[in-house]
């Protein structure tokens, strides 16, 4: 395992930001970690890379504790914060080199250039930072937290504010650095989520309240039962609905029938031949799916 999350809890006064929330996350895993603001992401973050200690509880990264003394265990977690904190008076090359200089890396130079390739800033390494666009920042940042080569990576919020050109390029770029690193991410955008992320964790007023691959989290919202959106060009009753074979519940709403089945039961033929037999003719018959935004609201309201 890479990182592993026993019983943390953290206070801030009177307010329990963190009430024991337990995790681990296995080496090569890409985790999503979704909550609404305020549900203590950023706090868990900080937490796991020692920038900030818990209240109660312990973390370990490799199996080694992480603790704010504890110096050996920065140079496993590369860290991305939210704000993204940078120098825009230097030049690229310079403060990758001051960030190299933190952890005393021998042949930075070669390390340099290395990051400036993987993270696509060869264009751009010319220029200083107060001159790049949200984009090419995000690379920067990204940079800094590769360049000595950690296992694990923490990012918060990588993509905040970015176009859908620039989103697109960081994801991928997250998806290249996850086929050998632990990566574990916070955002609010679920397509992101679902596009990149093997495992999602979703947090609310400071617990884990779900935990597993986004699929799998929109079938149990849905209890493994089908659900059917159907239109019929005539009236249809309830109670005829209600008499089709699976069928468990029927709602009417702006012109069409959603339809739930009982559950590890298929109704769609069933809803067909109802059809028949009534001389209905049927308009649209279309099984819906649950989304992650829908599961990530009601697991947070």
């Amino acid at each position: 395992m890479s990182i592993e999350i026993k019983n943390i809890t953290k206070i801030y006064r009177n307010q329990k930001a963190l009430d024991s929330v337990s995790f681990v996350v296995n080496k090569g895993e890409l985790t999503g970690f979704l909550g609404p603001n305020g549900a203590g992401k950023s706090t868990l973050m900080k937490i796991i890379t020692g920038f900030l200690p818990p209240t109660e509880g312990e973390v370990f990264i490799d199996g080694i504790k992480v603790e704010g003394k504890n110096v050996e265990i920065r140079q496993r977690i590369g860290y991305l914060p939210e704000n993204n904190p940078l120098y825009p008076e230097l030049y690229i090359k310079e403060f990758l080199e001051v960030t190299a200089g933190f952890y005393h890396l021998k042949n930075s130079k070669k390390k340099i250039s290395e990051m400036i390739e993987i993270t696509g800033l060869g264009s751009e390494q010319h220029k200083k930072i107060g001159a790049l666009s949200k984009g090419y920042r995000q690379r920067v940042g990204l940079a800094q937290a590769l360049i000595h080569d950690p296992s694990v990576l923490i990012l918060d919020e990588p993509t905040s504010g970015l176009d859908p050109n620039q989103l697109e390029e960081i994801r991928n770029l997250i998806c290249q650095i996850s086929r050998e690193k632990t990566v574990m991410l916070s955002t609010h955008i679920m397509q992101e989520v679902e596009a990149v992320c093997n495992r999602v964790l979703i947090i609310n007023k400071g617990k884990i309240v779900a935990d597993g691959k986004a699929e799998d989290l929109k079938n149990k919202s849905f209890g493994g039962q089908q659900q059917v959106v159907v239109e019929f060009a005539g009236e249809v009753k309830l109670n005829d609905l209600q008499k089709i074979a699976g069928v468990q519940n029927a709602v009417f709403n702006a012109g069409r029938w959603g339809i739930l089945a009982e559950r590890g039961t298929d109704i769609r033929a069933g809803i067909f031949d109802f059809a028949v037999k009534n001389n209905l003719t049927l308009i649209t018959m279309q099984e819906t799916h649950q989304s992650l935004e829908n599961v990530f609201q009601e697991l947070t309201k």
